[in-house]
């Protein structure tokens, strides 16, 4: 799968199991990982997912990704509030401006994934983890299955290496 489409797609697996991070975060403002997303509004989430999802995009891609979108001018002020605020830079393509993410995507995926972590599972890998499988059970291939079992396989030969020194 292109990265892009990847993305896309763990950003919808979020939205398709109700996880509003961004009312988590603000009720949440003390945890460490990424607290510059903590002062972001729905909207600016929205655009920010679309962002990241497709690594750069107009105001019209992102007017189209978006569910239930306000205008295309509300749209526009609000990548400038972005760019304001240093989550989004901008490019000029003709007359069109390509926006990108200041912060780069490896960097907000862990820290979603620890703000995740924190907030929803207390912390637990294992309940994290667990939750995630019940919750895709029937979608997951065995081939991912294996992939899986082979990643917690030498995450539990590193933790025995560890242990050991």
């Amino acid at each position: 799968m292109p990265e892009a489409a990847n993305r896309w797609a763990r950003v919808r697996i979020f939205s398709h199991i109700g996880l509003d991070l961004g009312a988590c975060l603000r009720n949440n403002s003390h945890m460490s990982a990424g607290l510059d997303d903590v002062h972001l509004t729905r909207r600016e989430r929205q655009i920010m997912e679309v962002v990241y999802a497709r690594g750069e995009a107009t105001a019209r891609e992102i007017l189209e990704k978006i569910p239930d979108p306000p205008g295309y001018s509300s749209v526009r002020k609000l990548l400038g509030i972005l760019v304001e605020k240093g989550h989004l830079k901008q490019r000029s393509e003709g007359k069109r401006l390509v926006y990108s993410t200041r912060k780069p995507h490896g960097r907000a995926a862990r820290s979603a994934m620890q703000r995740l972590l924190d907030v929803f599972f207390a912390g637990s890998v294992e309940e994290a983890v667990s939750g995630l499988i019940s919750l895709k059970r029937d979608d997951l291939t065995s081939d991912q299955l294996t992939r899986l079992a082979s990643v917690i396989e030498d995450a539990q030969k590193n933790n025995e290496h560890n242990a050991t020194e």
